[in-house]
């Protein structure tokens, strides 16, 4: 087996952990479904003896099958889940010390941009380059650089970096290595199994996979970190709540029968726009001619469900697109069961504008769902057959 990449390895395959990984059946009823545990307030037989429970910022048993799960997936030893994947990230960002240099890619998701940049760029100093470049992340070091924060595939770009090449780097600068997994989810790639200290995930996407919860997720190996994680996800306090663990629960249970669908369907629309004369590019890993494909091939077990592309006609095409089709409906976020459009530079990545992660006008994103992948076809052939020639 590929190194990194997620499967059987000791003990459960993927698809048995996500099902079962902590959610044994009920001890009390027999539930083979982990009940929601509402309660805020947990009593305790003496002063300061809790059942391991005692309130609900600190800790909770429907949140504790969540971590468990998504560690187990993520082949971690401690997860820690969080009220949105920003939550995540500020959480990760707060362990890094006053004064401290972190490098970031150059088309990374603009809300990761404005949360280093505005919240905690006072005390943070940051520095874009390309991450698929080894050589231009090593020279982007300095002496106070302590983090490296890769997103692979980025967003909205779809280019790739060799997590291992930079977690190597990392090690060498005394720097941790932080790997945004939400478009590869761990069914496709597991960033720790490459040398990643910090994996985080927007677990609105595709972990929960149906665009009705929101949630983050952190995933850890050493012991110290995973205490100062622990201590801000309580101290901080922004937790998801129980209802919201249980979605995210039930939605990893078929990720990765939707993961296959989606990397499937998304190989279809592909197809369809790489021989398209309206479409100037194509971005998404699976193509041999991705200058990242040769790594995603050895560090993914498949290419995702996120694809972009530039309009030829630029930014005028590109939004008489997104306001063509039907089946992709225009609307941000991603990695649900249902297709997406929109347009990064006005939507997801507005905050980005005139900073050096400024999205091309001309460029759309989809999601590729799970629908029909003909249907799909179909519905971005008509948009596109619909531009002037």
């Amino acid at each position: 087996m590929t190194p990194g990449r997620p499967g059987h390895g000791d003990g459960w395959g993927f698809e048995t952990t996500a099902i079962r990984a902590g959610q044994d059946p009920d001890p009390t009823t027999g539930a083979v479904v982990p009940p929601i545990s509402l309660a805020t307030t947990f009593a305790q037989p003496a002063v300061g003896q809790p059942l391991g429970y005692e309130y609900s910022r600190s800790g909770n048993p429907t949140r504790s099958a969540l971590e468990e799960c998504l560690a187990a997936l993520e082949g971690a030893t401690t997860g820690l889940a969080f009220a949105s994947g920003l939550s995540a990230e500020d959480a990760v960002l707060r362990t890094v010390p006053d004064g401290s240099h972190v490098v970031l890619g150059d088309d990374a998701y603009g809300g990761t941009w404005r949360l280093l940049s505005k919240v905690h760029g006072r005390r943070l100093r940051v520095t874009t380059c390309a991450l698929d470049n080894v050589r231009a992340v090593e020279e982007a070091f300095t002496a106070a650089t302590r983090m490296v924060w890769l997103e692979t595939p980025s967003n909205p770009l779809l280019s790739i970096t060799d997590i291992a090449a930079v977690a190597d780097l990392c090690r060498r600068h005394d720097a941790r290595c932080v790997v945004d997994n939400t478009f590869a989810t761990p069914y496709l790639q597991r960033p720790l199994s490459l040398g990643a200290d910090v994996v985080v995930h927007s677990t609105t996407k595709y972990l929960g996979g149906h665009s009705d919860v929101l949630g983050g997720f952190v995933a850890v190996d050493d012991a110290e970190l995973a205490e100062q994680l622990r201590f801000l996800q309580n101290a901080a306090g922004a937790v998801p709540g129980p209802f919201d663990c249980y979605l995210v629960l039930r939605g990893v249970k078929t990720l990765a029968v939707r993961m296959d669908r989606h990397c499937a369907n998304a190989a279809a629309v592909v197809d369809l726009l790489a021989g398209h004369p309206a479409v100037s590019s194509v971005l998404w890993p699976g193509l041999a001619t991705h200058p990242g494909h040769a790594v995603a091939a050895a560090q993914m077990r498949d290419f995702g469900g996120m694809v972009s592309f530039l309009c030829a006609g630029g930014e005028p095409a590109a939004l008489a697109v997104a306001q063509r089709t039907e089946l992709f409906t225009l609307a941000e976020s991603l990695g649900a069961v249902e297709s997406l459009i929109e347009h990064p530079a006005r939507m997801t990545h507005a905050s980005a504008a005139g900073s050096t992660l400024a999205v091309d006008p001309g460029l759309l994103r989809l999601s590729v769902g799970i629908e029909t992948a003909g249907d799909l076809v179909d519905d971005l052939r008509r948009a596109l057959d619909s531009l002037p020639r």
